[in-house]
């Protein structure tokens, strides 16, 4: 658990870029620090592993004042990943991945066995060892760089913007095998971001700055969507707050069987199947692939000839990733599958708005009971929601609900 208890930054020149902030990032959780530009997220990132040191308050590790900790050994404690990776040109991958290990005194066999380990771990062959970082390209220095942040094992993670600097595919690739990873070793992780969505997507809280360093609101990405606490969060967080909000929301929905064809079907039997202008193709093990039109296939149906731009949803995924699949599919029929991406059937955007809204009745019963509840209230929530006193003379953690359907 990392803790900020009224924590400071304050410049000579008088410029305070973090002006008493208290926040509690949970062991084993995600905690995304975003905010516009001057807002003091990077600063607060950097004083906990003490990079930037605090003016005024304090930041606790496991109840562990960090001003008492001898900075070089907190450091190697703290994996720490930036904006475009920070690798050492000089060395290879493997050496770069190695570093903190032989720094903290391990034998050569065992950092470099680490370090190999790490390399399959993030998605990295390990026929890239003894590259340098000049022959990867940026998302596979990326991926470097989170490895060599964990090469210790560390139990505290702080990541400041490190997918900003790659394209926008590879940077949704970097999130997800991110969430994946996290899924896997459960570090408490400080992330910053200028982007509500990766904040979003990745956070399990999310901590929204003003200018100035101010705590606006901590929240869970859904209360965040569903509940802002303000104008400037409800307008930092954007304008389709309840589209978004979908994505934290999953329901049964009903769906349709759907006439399909398999890879390699003649023009006699597209037509056969369906007098539809669009066919659902799959392949031979029942996982969707595309629609095609019959009247603009030539002999048989092969990958060329499919048209991608419809999603894909699962039945156990949130409404949103289902009413993305209806929307975007040439069709107007949004494909289903199942957990193992077999074909299940397809559903309608009108379809999915009776579960929606009763989805959205179900929120809003909890929060009416909530606030019913002693010492409930009509009002929004407090914005820092972390670290004020409870009475016991201890800061009290926040209320945390576990991460839910992307």
């Amino acid at each position: 658990m990392i803790r900020f208890e009224s924590v400071t930054k304050q410049y000579p020149d008088g410029t305070v870029a973090v002006d008493a902030l208290s926040l509690t990032a949970p062991t084993g959780k995600i905690t995304v620090l975003v905010g516009p530009s001057g807002c003091g997220k990077t600063t607060s990132l950097r004083m906990i592993n003490r990079m930037i040191e605090p003016t005024g308050g304090r930041i606790v590790i496991d109840d562990r004042d960090t001003a008492g900790i001898d900075s070089a050994e907190l450091r190697r404690g703290i994996g720490y990943v930036i904006q475009h990776a920070g690798l050492f040109p000089h060395r290879t991958i493997l050496a770069n991945i190695a570093t903190v290990p032989l720094l903290l005194g391990w034998d050569r066999g065992k950092a470099t066995s680490r370090a190999l380990e790490l390399m399959d771990r993030v998605g990295l062959p390990q026929s890239f060892a003894k590259r340098y970082p000049s022959q990867l390209s940026g998302g596979q220095q990326q991926r470097v760089g989170v490895a060599r942040a964990l090469a210790a094992d560390p139990p505290v993670m702080l990541m400041d913007e490190p997918f900003s600097a790659v394209d926008p595919i590879v940077r949704e690739q970097l999130q997800d095998e991110f969430l994946r990873l996290q899924g896997e070793i459960g570090k408490t992780i400080v992330f910053v971001t200028h982007d509500i969505d990766e904040a979003i997507k990745l956070g399990d809280q999310v901590a929204v700055l003003r200018v100035g360093g101010t705590l606006a609101q901590l929240a869970t990405p859904e209360e965040l969507l569903s509940q802002p606490v303000d104008d400037f969060v409800a307008d930092f967080v954007g304008r389709d707050r309840g589209y978004r909000t979908l994505g934290f929301r999953s329901a049964p929905f009903p769906t349709s069987s759907e006439p399909t064809v398999r890879l390699g079907a003649t023009v006699e039997e597209l037509r056969a199947t369906s007098d539809d202008r669009w066919v659902l193709v799959l392949d031979d093990d029942d996982h969707p692939v595309g629609w095609v039109e019959p009247d603009r296939v030539d002999g048989s149906v092969s990958r060329d000839a499919l048209h991608r731009g419809g999603t894909v949803a699962s039945t156990d995924g949130p409404l949103r990733q289902a009413l993305d699949a209806a929307l975007s599919a040439p069709s107007g029929r949004g494909v289903i599958v199942g957990p193992a991406g077999v074909f299940v059937g397809t559903v309608r955007a009108r379809d999915l708005i009776a579960p929606i809204e009763a989805s959205a009745a179900r929120e809003r019963a909890a929060a009416d009971a909530a606030r019913d509840e002693p010492g409930g209230s009509d009002e929004p929530a407090e914005p820092d929601g972390s670290g004020e006193p409870d009475g016991s003379g201890e800061p009290a953690d926040p209320v945390v609900t576990e991460p839910k359907a992307r």
